[in-house]
């Protein structure tokens, strides 16, 4: 019992420094943040740093061998795309999954967040448009905006709604739209509703009432992330989810 009692200190601090070095050792994930997606990721400087930069912060502080690097740099959808495809990033958060984008990487099972698909329309516009089926209707005047490489075009394309793309990102449509170039805009509540308050936008447009879709974010990774990896990422995230901590914080971005 002397023996064991003298030899359990040891072993402990050698537990600790094989955990330590464990976790210096691992490489962070690359990652990147989305452009002109502000709710997803905040410029610098913003009070709050983002749903999907806050949910990378969740995963390293749960577990240290997830250490996230890249958040500082941008980059639009489209080139996000290409870079988990051709491996030049790890992971991103946070992606709609699609059978497109899964026949180019992989996602965890776990969702992120949950987003609803509404439309922005005119402040003069009265019109309460609350199927596809009306949408479709009305587009064939002026068509719906939706963000240059969104995965929603997709959905708009098989409920045969007439659509044009916004080069860039919401602004741009947002824009298109006080321009006169398309009927409403079609995108996710969580990121168009932030974006109603700048001083541009602010008491021209409205954002519709009704939910025409409801999706789940997930986090997007290379075919080529390590199995081990994968599973650390996968268990951080359903015990998250667990937790709350995943609801809670996208109840957060949900509130003005």
């Amino acid at each position: 019992m002397v023996l064991l009692s003298r030899l359990l200190p040891r072993w402990s601090m050698l537990l600790a420094l094989c955990l330590y070095l464990s976790v210096a050792a691992a490489q962070p994930l690359r990652s990147i943040a989305q452009s002109g997606a502000p709710v997803k990721y905040a410029a610098p400087g913003e009070a709050r740093a983002g749903l999907c930069r806050e949910a990378a912060q969740a995963l390293t502080q749960f577990d240290p061998r997830l250490q996230i690097a890249g958040l500082e740099r941008e980059a639009s959808l489209r080139r996000i795309e290409r870079m988990l495809e051709q491996d030049e990033i790890d992971v991103f958060l946070c992606l709609l999954d699609t059978p497109e984008r899964r026949a180019r990487f992989d996602f965890l099972s776990v969702p992120i967040y949950r987003v609803r698909h509404v439309l922005v329309q005119r402040r003069e516009d009265e019109r309460r448009i609350e199927s596809y089926q009306q949408l479709a209707q009305h587009s064939r005047g002026l068509p719906v905006l939706v963000a240059q490489g969104s995965a929603l075009a997709r959905q708009l394309d098989r409920q045969g709604v007439r659509y044009s793309d916004a080069p860039g990102n919401d602004i741009v449509a947002l824009r298109m739209l006080l321009a006169g170039r398309g009927d409403a805009v079609y995108g996710q509540d969580m990121t168009l509703a932030p974006l109603l308050r700048l001083p541009e936008f602010e008491g021209r447009l409205r954002l519709g009432e009704v939910a025409l879709a409801e999706e789940r974010h997930y986090l997007a990774l290379s075919r080529r992330l390590p199995g081990a990896t994968r599973q650390h990422l996968e268990t951080a995230l359903a015990t998250l989810e667990r937790q709350g901590t995943l609801r809670e914080l996208a109840e957060r971005y949900r509130r003005p």
